[in-house]
């Protein structure tokens, strides 16, 4: 049976497949403080936790289609090309049960691939693992509602989750390094989702939602980012001052001019929300640039 137009947008468009750029970014990065602490690289472990980042990627982002489009949010927020969804379920509001079903089958496979690693590489990832799955379930329907906790969660799947996940399935252990290293995402990804949000407060306070623009307005908010990026920096900087980083990893210093630019742009636009849009564009390129200059750095100092 040949699949129609409109079934192919209803899998693919809950997907955001342009968001999941992020997932290399993190991957690489933990692959680097694998390989800096001595590990050779399995490529068939590295395959699998690539799949399995990816897997987690495209279940939050299909489950959060679909909460946003039961929940009204949908058909009331301002879509730019950053943020308020892809418009794949107003458009096709029959497909909503295959949003469902992709975010739920992403998920399934991302919970299998962690039950071959924790047989493959003990039950120490369990932790990491669970704290992955619970974020990706409940973050639309609960985090969202949670300021501070909807701040960092982004961080946390990506950062925390992802880079320190990739380090011990390739490692078999963990390491302050890979921490490190794990902040940068951290707060990159965090922040990418704060900035997202700028557009969406009128539209997310109607539903119900309760994030950080919403709580304390976007002009704070714009303080709390520059905090961010500063804090990405910092951890570059302490990586390399404790000896975790060889000094190729100060590669990821090469974006603070951008960072530096976007922080003032964010900061003049912050209420006004089409000239603000090219600096969100901005705030995705520092976002998956820095630890890719990190990860090039590792690896070229190991």
């Amino acid at each position: 049976m040949t699949m129609t137009k409109t079934s192919r947008d209803a899998i693919f468009g809950p997907m955001r497949i342009p968001f999941l750029i992020l997932n290399p970014a993190c991957v690489m990065l933990g692959a680097a403080t694998a390989v800096r602490s001595g590990s050779a690289l399995n490529p068939w472990y590295l395959v699998l936790a690539f799949v399995g980042a990816v897997s987690a990627h495209i279940s939050v982002n299909a489950l959060n289609e679909y909460h946003d489009y039961r929940s009204g949010l949908d058909f009331t927020t301002r879509r730019t090309p950053f943020s308020g969804g892809s418009g794949t379920l107003p458009e096709s509001p029959g497909k909503a049960h295959v949003a469902l079903a992709t975010g739920v089958l992403s998920l399934v496979v991302t919970a299998i691939i962690g039950i071959f690693f924790l047989r493959a590489r003990g039950f120490w990832l369990l932790p990491l693992g669970l704290l992955g799955m619970v974020t990706v379930v409940v973050y639309t329907a609960w985090l969202t509602r949670v300021p501070l906790v909807c701040l960092v969660a982004p961080g946390v799947g990506f950062g925390t989750v992802m880079v320190t996940g990739t380090h011990f399935v390739l490692a078999g252990s963990y390491s302050w390094s890979a921490f490190v290293a794990s902040l940068v995402p951290f707060f990159l990804v965090s922040n990418l989702l704060l900035l997202n949000q700028f557009p969406d407060v009128e539209a997310d306070r109607g539903v119900g939602r309760r994030h950080l623009p919403i709580v304390i307005g976007r002009k704070a908010s714009v303080w709390v980012y520059g905090g961010f990026l500063a804090a990405t920096y910092v951890a570059i900087m302490f990586g390399f001052l404790a000896g975790l980083f060889p000094w190729p990893g100060l590669l990821g210093l090469a974006t603070v001019p951008l960072a530096v630019s976007t922080t003032r742009g964010a900061a003049r636009f912050a209420e006004n929300i089409p000239n603000l849009i090219p600096h969100m564009g901005r705030n995705v390129v520092i976002t998956i640039l820095t630890p890719v200059l990190l990860a090039i750095g590792l690896f070229i100092g190991r």
